[in-house]
């Protein structure tokens, strides 16, 4: 086939890039532009076979999904025949789930969150970046900015916390880590829109989300990553109020498109075109063909229904050739602006064979130290430099693969360290570290609990890793109960019956039902499924080398009974004594923002600029935080609001602004915050228009509040 002409306006890198959209257009058959809007799966086979399925792989196929073993030889021999093969030399973008680390695994984005730090979920997603770039990926389908307050739901351990402040903080910085530098690779948001609100936390289920709640929760951190220029969207499974996510026109059109200027590219969820005909918005094939392109999806993910059906529906008018026209062109919008046109290989370097860098590594130390929550102390911890007989037990003290979590579908458990290896190599020399499962993390049997008793009791000490595998959260992860699995209670209260003191760590991806270990436990600390080095960041924890500086991103409740329960409930009609649970405890286990420090932060009282700020105006709120103990250590203070009477009731806690920082011990420090009222202030009302209304707010940080009047106008 001869190559492209090479004079074609397209091809020219010094024109822009709509001019060059609109040739390339104006060149493409139909079948070439439904090509790109086709993307399938890739990653069981290797460059010598594909010869052999052509008909699977075509040159002009416009996106592949990198699945399996990273195969930079595959990916490139694919791209090969796009541009040479083909035409028009169109090349293909390669996308791959990297959601929290390539090859360097990082926390997972829940206990990112409980970092406070956005600046490391900008640097673990800029090394994610790179090292999946040397890989040859093109797009990470990440980051997931779903609101969710089920932890229920299994992939409750993608999002970034129940805050939508937050999670638009941190989907912003993770945009930014993914997209900005070289190489870099697109980000995606994922999913639109209201996909973590699945009844009953069932994965794929429908969601019903009234349209005040839609705005003011679940629609925030897209927004934000819009704003900070993220190149794709993905469309949720979830069926949004009647109208699956991936045939929901007033998403992604109106709202996406029209109201927040969205020209990037949407693709769905895999296969989620095919599945309109199982949610019963689509009779056949080309029926879930037509409504997805017609509301907004750009490219179909792995199903193939846009090539099997959209040439028949244009030919019968079914689909506006316009309506395919506008799709390809927001494909190939996005491989011009990420530069494949110029740049359509990805060069092997230094971090396609190798393992990850002793510089990556620190970043994800850093990382999962900062992210681990003390939930409960009673002095036991930091271990005291006199113990010499530690029992480590339960099924996670010597896993690997838990600590990765889910979606760590590149990183090696083989090159990850257990909590055993990291505890042994920490604890001084001459400590006895005795090593007892007790059980399996989901098995049934108690027959080990006797010899992991019997290591307790012989020691001055247990530390009892409980918790869950990493297939037990994320994607068709569902839980109906936030128990631990298996036998893991009843060997965590065997334990703790010996009187040994007993330090509960829990790997997990999700918040779980404490309410009958958490008596018994002396100390509890949440490592989550923390990454490649969730193990040396939790034994620094342990031993007190590093202070514990995490703080829930998400409430967790007692038992799943509780569930909904989040810190930005409504106000109820009658006191809070009036309509609790009568047959146990209304409040959760531990509150959003919750989590402990080995030495003592006091808060002043909360200073304002002025009791008034203008609705155009802006008020400083400050305090002084002191760091009272004689342990260095890190805070977060946590910014909230409330508008005790409004035209659109608000909730009793909505954060606002949060600032980490470092304090010496007997340090104090200005913590600040620049209240805008435009900005902070206003809220959506049931259409996504803010309303800013004069009247009091009360702000809230730490045990400190204050409270100010927003007015018209400066008083005269």
């Amino acid at each position: 086939m001869p190559p492209p002409d090479a004079t074609a306006a397209y091809r020219r890198a010094e024109e822009p890039v709509e001019a060059r959209v609109c040739d390339l257009l104006a060149r493409m058959t139909l079948a070439e532009k439904i090509d790109q809007l086709h993307q399938v799966g890739v990653g069981d086979a290797n460059p010598n076979n594909l010869s052999e399925r052509r008909e699977e792989f075509q040159p002009t196929f416009g996106s592949y999904v990198l699945n399996g073993a990273p195969d930079l030889a595959l990916r490139n021999e694919l791209q090969r025949r796009a541009v040479e093969e083909s035409r028009l030399g169109i090349p293909a973008i390669f996308g791959a789930d990297v959601i929290h680390g390539y090859r360097t695994i990082f926390p997972i984005p829940l206990a990112q969150a409980c970092a406070w730090n956005p600046a490391l979920v900008r640097r673990a997603s800029r090394a994610a970046a790179e090292e999946a770039a040397a890989h040859g990926v093109d797009w990470t389908f990440a980051p997931m900015v779903d609101h969710c307050v089920d932890p229920r739901w299994g992939r409750v351990c993608e999002t970034f916390g129940e805050a939508p402040f937050a999670s638009s903080v941190f989907g912003t910085a993770a945009v930014c880590g993914f997209q900005d530098g070289e190489p870099s690779v697109a980000a995606c948001l994922k999913h639109f829109a209201g996909y973590g609100a699945s009844e009953g936390g069932r994965d794929y289920s429908y969601t019903d989300i009234s349209p005040q709640r839609l705005w003011e929760a679940h629609l925030p951190p897209f927004e934000a990553g819009i704003r900070a220029g993220a190149s794709t969207v993905m469309s949720g499974f979830n069926d949004l109020n009647g109208i699956p996510a991936t045939a929901n026109a007033y998403m992604l059109t109106e709202v996406l498109r029209t109201r927040w200027g969205f020209d990037g590219l949407v693709v769905s969820d895999s296969n989620a075109v095919q599945q309109l005909m199982r949610q019963g918005l689509a009779g056949d094939e080309a029926e879930a063909a037509q409504k997805a392109l017609a509301a907004g999806v750009d490219i179909d993910m792995a199903d193939g229904l846009y090539r099997a059906a959209l040439a028949g529906l244009v030919t019968s008018g079914r689909v506006p050739l316009a309506r395919v026209d506008t799709a390809v062109a927001r494909v190939l919008r996005v491989k011009f602006e990420i530069g494949l046109f110029e740049h359509p290989w990805r060069l092997a370097n230094a971090l396609t064979a190798q393992p990850p860098a002793p510089v990556r590594l620190e970043l994800a130390e850093e990382f999962a130290r900062e992210s681990i929550v003390l939930l409960k102390n009673t002095g036991v911890l930091p271990l005291a430099g006199g113990v010499r007989r530690v029992a480590l037990l339960g099924p996670l003290a010597e896993s690997r693969g838990a600590l990765l979590g889910s979606w760590a579908m590149f990183g090696r458990a083989d090159e990850t360290p257990t909590i055993a290896e990291a505890l042994r190599e920490e604890l001084p020399a001459g400590t006895t570290l005795r090593i007892e499962a007790g059980c399996d993390v989901a098995g049934t049997s108690a027959a080990n609990f006797e010899v992991a008793v019997a290591a307790a009791r012989d020691a001055e000490v247990a530390i009892l890793c409980l918790g869950e595998e990493a297939e037990m959260s994320g994607e068709n992860a569902s839980r109906s109960t936030l128990r631990l699995a298996g036998k893991q209670e009843e060997l965590a209260l065997a334990v703790m019956a010996t009187g040994v003191p007993v330090v509960v760590v829990l790997v997990t991806g999700r918040p779980l039902e404490l309410g009958r270990i958490e008596p018994g436990a002396a100390a509890i600390v949440v490592a989550w499924q923390g990454g490649s080095r969730a193990a040396a960041a939790l034994a620094d924890a342990l031993t007190g080398r590093c202070n514990p500086s995490g703080r829930l991103a998400i409430t967790w409740p007692r038992s799943a009974e509780q569930i909904p329960v989040a810190h930005h409930v409504r106000p109820r009609a009658r006191p809070d004594d009036a309509g609790a649970y009568r047959d146990g405890p209304t409040a959760p286990q531990y509150e959003f923002g919750h989590g402990l420090s080995y030495t003592t932060f006091t808060y002043s009282s909360i200073r304002l600029a002025s009791a008034t700020v203008a609705i155009g105006g802006r008020l400083r709120a400050e305090l002084t935080v002191t760091n009272a103990g004689d342990r260095d250590g890190s805070e977060t203070v946590l910014w909230f609001i409330r508008d005790p009477a409004a035209s659109i009731t608000r909730p009793l806690a909505e954060l606002k602004h949060f600032e980490k920082a470092a304090l010496c011990a007997g340090e104090s420090r200005v913590y600040g915050w620049e209240i805008e009222p435009a900005r902070d202030l206003a809220f959506p009302d049931a259409d996504g228009r803010a309303v800013l209304e004069p009247g009091e707010i009360v702000v809230r940080a730490g045990p400190s509040a204050a409270r100010f009047a927003v007015v018209a106008a400066n008083p005269i």
